[in-house]
């Protein structure tokens, strides 16, 4: 990639309509002119920082390769193109990301659309070489769903892809086809070196946050309005996650074939139960609300094809006409969770949630232990940065 300065003389007619990185160039500010405005798309390979106060347009993919980092300043705000798929942020194995916003100036992600959409634009991406499931005595690697030329994995447990603090990301999960899709955040292999806390992600067209294997840990994490799963953890996640907050709104009705709150697979889809490190990860603290009248979430919490989830301090509650399938379910034709899982918290039984609608593992071995009550789960008050209303 070539750089070319520009200096006043030459910026004047860029100073408006913005910079971009493309597949060949980087077009970098000199002669002590601040841009106004910088479009960002194509192969990141130097670090690059983004400052507050300056107009960010992601109008395609930017792709932030081995060696490179992207800093995003707090407060800064990244307006993506609602193109739709083709519009995201992939942090490749051995680039990096250092998004640190403040609750006072929290940093966001959004669709530069007159009136934005869930599926807008695709979302934020980072591959990290962290381990995932996998044949034993095979490597640790696999290509990236909206990317299968580029690939994630590998066998380093505290891989470090950057820093996600106090980071809003909205309208994003734009989809390929029914087998591909963005999600808002998707962890493919991410070391546990990596920082994820404070993260809202709002009205998204798949899942709000998804773990493809990884060992990274994650705290505070708000999903408002997402239309397939709010949390979803497969091919060998093995972290830890404390204090997630998923809620469906009322009249908020897009939905998927089987959204859920909570879905876990051991391994990819179901489809390598020979697998060996499955997933086997830890949740402390996580409420999962339906709020929708007439929608139905499949499941409130769902774990399945081998995956081993100890969950504890979990909260579910229906709005009215709302609906779960079931409130926990831990089987699936293919194979049910695995036997060391286990379930503990409370459900609210208004508006006909029924506490008993639960399925454990057909050999009865996992732990589902539910209690009546009204409060419990995930601590909302640690969201206020956001400015969501409770």
């Amino acid at each position: 990639m070539k750089k070319t300065i520009l200096t006043f003389a030459a910026i004047a007619s860029l100073i408006f309509t913005g910079c971009s990185l493309s597949d060949d160039d980087q077009v970098v500010i000199g002669g002590g002119v601040e841009a106004t405005s910088q479009n960002l798309a194509g192969n990141l390979t130097t670090d690059l920082r983004l400052e507050s106060g300056v107009s960010h347009n992601l109008i395609g993919a930017l792709l932030v390769k081995d060696g490179a980092t992207l800093t995003i300043d707090a407060g800064t705000t990244i307006n993506a193109l609602a193109g739709g798929t083709d519009v995201y942020i992939l942090v490749e194995k051995g680039g990096r990301i250092i998004a640190d916003g403040t609750p006072e100036n929290p940093i966001k992600f959004t669709s530069n659309a007159t009136v934005p959409r869930a599926g807008d634009w695709g979302g934020i991406i980072i591959n990290g070489n962290a381990p995932l499931s996998r044949q034993e005595g095979t490597e640790s690697n696999a290509a990236t769903e909206v990317n299968n030329g580029v690939f994630f994995g590998g066998s380093d447990i505290a891989d470090d892809s950057g820093i996600l603090d106090h980071v809003i990301i909205e309208y994003s999960g734009a989809r390929i086809d029914d087998e591909a899709e963005h999600n808002g955040l998707t962890l493919n292999g991410v070391g546990s070196g990596t920082t994820l806390s404070n993260i809202a992600i709002f009205f998204g067209d798949d899942d709000a946050i998804e773990f493809f294997g990884g060992t990274v840990n994650a705290s505070n994490i708000l999903v408002v309005n997402a239309k397939d799963d709010m949390f979803d953890f497969t091919q060998g996640y093995a972290g830890t996650c404390t204090n997630l907050y998923g809620i469906r709104e009322n009249r908020y009705e897009a939905v998927t074939s089987d959204p859920r709150g909570i879905e876990a697979d051991g391994n990819l889809d179901g489809n390598s139960p020979s697998d060996i490190n499955e997933s086997n990860f830890t949740i402390n603290g996580v409420t999962i609300i339906n709020n929708a009248a007439g929608v139905e979430m499949s499941d409130g919490i769902k774990v399945r094809r081998d995956a081993r989830a100890t969950i504890t301090n979990a909260y579910l509650a229906l709005g009215t006409g709302a609906i779960f399938g079931d409130v926990v379910d831990l089987q699936d034709s293919k194979t049910d969770a695995d036997d060391a899982t286990s379930v503990t918290g409370v459900a609210n039984t208004a508006n006909a949630l029924d506490i008993t609608d639960v399925k454990n593992t057909t050999t009865g071995g996992a732990t589902i232990n539910l209690t009546s009550g009204t409060s419990g789960g995930a601590d909302a008050s640690v969201f206020s940065w956001t400015g969501y209303s409770f």
